[in-house]
């Protein structure tokens, strides 16, 4: 079935006044269907302080956080004002920033004036402010304001009326708001908020976080067989398939995923992923959000004209880290500690074999095997990541030390070695000529001499080694014999 352009018009415009129907009529009437990116956003700033772009037609500004009637600031807070008839503010809607405090003028008048600039033509915008009754006597005046969007020679676009804002308990921010359509010819536009209530004793109210927001159909993102977010770890990612539907509304409508690794902060185009579904490919490790955008043909390429769904996410976990320390060498009947390493997101780690070991769930445990054992550690994270490292643990029956060596530099039987002298045992190995000089030395290190003595070749000769450990081993005296 088709459809004719002019009835395709009638359609949008429908689904449009059905929108605003359907809102909510308590505060305003905002947008029910899909928003993008905050076109314009005004938020005040942060420090306080005069901002002339703002300055409240026919308003003084007062550097005080309590100003007087026809006076106006811009503060993040405002406490014990005209003998706290005013609530303590201690933030603005948000928290961290400013916000704009007007006492009203004796005569109802506009107190914000401002051009938009850089909308999309033809387009719907939805309008939203955060309005606060500061006043807490309920017998003083209530703020009662008008907005509306005009274009630049003055046409109303539309226009929204708050009603009496009544005083709250507590400091309470409420959010108003309505829909508008830019004209095709010149987008930029006119907020003019005007106060519909004389000053007085009452009609003090505080105005934050204006914006402006692209409004569109529903526009709803899944991933195919999984919740809207997944977590999911590096080296087990399947292919994800992402799929959107949208409602009627759009005459044309151009379709764009995007991708965000900021939580975000900023998008970028996905290349080529310009359809209703998108295939995702495995990544690296990263949090990776998703969404998909959609704008009337001519307008898809500006992002202050699109639309977006909601976010898919997609957290990649990185596997733990894990080192399970140096291969070991143990004498039968004796014990080592081993020494691991293992970090990662909330991790829990376990040795397998358990078999000689005194505790599995530890990093440093320690170990007595009665023959060569191969030891992994397992380490899994809170988002079931694993990985895995292995430790050798070599039994022997004692220290078999060379009785001698042939420093010729012909490759073979260069050095003198102990092969199974673990540096880890921290034992001292000293070599001593026959006149009782030390030659050479080696504390906790591998056995690796080379038969000189500061540099110098020494003769042909017996030596005589001294190996002292640090765990209670008896010491091991014993001769070498350098032949060359």
């Amino acid at each position: 079935m088709s459809f004719s352009p002019a009835l395709i018009k009638i359609l949008r415009l429908y689904f449009l006044l059905a929108l605003i129907c359907v809102s909510g009529w308590l505060n305003a009437q905002l947008c029910t269907g899909s928003l993008g990116d905050p076109v314009v956003n005004i938020t005040f700033g942060t420090g306080g302080g005069n901002t002339s772009v703002y300055t409240p037609p026919g308003y003084s500004y007062d550097a005080s956080t309590c100003p007087n009637d026809g006076f106006y600031t811009i503060t993040g807070n405002t406490s014990g004002c005209f003998g706290n008839a005013w609530h303590t503010v201690n933030n603005d809607h948000t928290g961290g920033g400013n916000f704009l405090l007007v006492n009203a003028s004796y005569q109802p008048a506009d107190f914000f004036l401002y051009t938009v600039r850089g909308l999309c033509p033809n387009t719907t915008y939805e309008f939203s402010a955060w309005i606060m009754n500061v006043l807490i006597s309920p017998t003083g005046i209530q703020p009662n304001l008008t907005f509306r969007i005009e274009t630049p020679a003055g046409t109303v676009l539309n226009t929204f009326n708050t009603g009496d804002i009544p005083v709250t308990p507590a400091p309470q921010w409420d959010q108003y708001g309505f829909y508008f359509t830019t004209t095709a010819g010149d987008p930029d536009v006119v907020l003019r908020i005007t106060n519909n209530a004389p000053g007085g004793i009452g009609n003090d109210l505080a105005l934050d976080d204006i914006s402006f927001r692209p409004c569109g159909p529903v526009l709803n993102s899944s991933i195919l067989g999984s919740a809207d977010k997944i977590n999911i770890c590096y080296d087990d990612q399947p292919g994800y398939t992402f799929s959107s539907v949208i409602s009627p509304g759009f005459l044309n409508p151009v379709f764009q995923w995007q991708l965000s690794t900021d939580s975000a902060a900023t998008w970028k185009d996905i290349t080529g992923a310009t359809n209703l579904v998108y295939q995702r490919q495995p990544t690296v490790a990263g949090n990776y959000w998703y969404r998909l955008t959609v704008a009337e043909e001519g307008n898809s390429g500006i992002q202050s004209c699109r639309i977006a769904s909601n976010i898919l996410q997609i957290n990649v976990r990185p596997k733990p880290q894990v080192n399970a320390g140096p291969d070991r060498i143990m004498i039968h009947g004796g014990r080592v500690q081993l020494s691991a390493i293992a970090t990662g997101e909330d991790i829990v780690h376990t040795w397998l074999p358990p078999d000689g070991l005194n505790d599995v769930s530890i990093l440093d445990p320690v170990a007595s095997p009665a023959a060569d054992t191969y030891y992994a550690l397992r380490v899994t994270s809170a988002y079931g990541c694993v990985n895995e490292d292995y430790v050798m643990i070599k039994v022997v029956a004692g220290i078999f030390v060379p009785t001698a060596f042939t420093p010729n530099n012909d490759g073979r039987n260069d050095y003198w070695r102990i092969p199974y002298l673990d540096p880890l045992m921290g034992a001292t190995v000293s070599v001593f000529n026959r006149y009782g000089q030390l030659v050479y030395q080696a504390a906790g290190t591998a056995v690796n001499w080379d038969g000189t003595f500061k540099g110098i070749p020494q003769n042909t000769g017996t030596f005589v080694y001294l190996i002292q450990f640090k765990d209670g081993t008896p010491d091991m005296k014993g001769t070498i014999n350098l032949i060359r």
